[in-house]
């Protein structure tokens, strides 16, 4: 079965404990997050090391033990993830109630205390508490794993959302490359940061790296993708 293309627009509701939620934001008036490799590296060793009910005091982790840091017990389950210059997307699993608010609540927080002592700021960060939306169907849930994870053409291609890709071999080159999702590893690509994922708790929607990319060469195809 394709992909299909659907708006879903903002809603209210309450995190129930074992669905799934699209979660995302963006930078206080749309400023950037993320100003240089090092800030992008914080924040996925973040996704990892917020992930526990533990009070973690990143600093004094040294970056290479990050991802075999003993945690213990995760807050939530992470199925993708994608960040951009102004703006980050997540796909989460509620997996103990309030798993979702405290994951976040010490994600943004961290995030924020780190982003501005490095670049001598104060205030928000964010453009206020995170954004959700509740993916409560199998269509919209299989929709999201590649809707995320094509974000950063727009890196490239401003308005492929709204006009299409020309040159569709150079959007995919692209994504290969880039790093700061998690699309390599649904790629197959072995890296540390896979252990921020936890696929097995999602649905198995790809029977294999080719359906994936099958998947999103589906959605690359169409044009007003929201």
């Amino acid at each position: 079965m394709g992909c299909c293309i659907i708006n879903y627009m903002n809603r209210k509701f309450n995190f129930s404990v074992g669905e799934f939620y699209h979660i995302y934001n963006r930078g206080n008036d749309k400023m950037l997050i993320f100003k240089d490799n090092h800030d992008y590296d914080r924040f996925i060793r973040l996704l990892f090391l917020c992930n526990t009910r533990k009070n973690v005091v990143v600093r004094e982790i040294p970056i290479g033990l990050t991802y075999v840091f003993e945690r213990g017990e995760t807050i939530v389950d992470i199925g993708a993830y994608c960040l951009m210059p102004n703006h980050f997307h997540l796909l989460l699993r509620e997996k103990i109630e309030n798993g979702i608010s405290l994951f976040m609540q010490k994600l943004t927080t961290s995030y924020s205390m780190y982003f501005n002592k490095k670049h001598k700021r104060t205030g928000g960060l964010f453009e206020g508490t995170f954004k959700a939306t509740h993916a409560d169907d199998d269509t919209y849930l299989k929709y999201l794993f590649s809707y995320i994870h094509l974000n950063p053409v727009k890196i490239i291609d401003p308005l492929w959302k709204e006009n299409g890709i020309a040159d569709r071999k150079k959007a995919k080159n692209f994504l290969d490359s880039y790093i700061y999702s998690s699309y390599r590893d649904y790629l197959g690509i072995d890296r540390k940061e896979k252990s921020i994922l936890h696929i097995e708790n999602f649905p198995k929607y790809f029977d294999g790296i080719a359906e994936f990319q099958l998947c999103v060469d589906e959605l690359i195809s169409y044009r007003d993708v929201t």
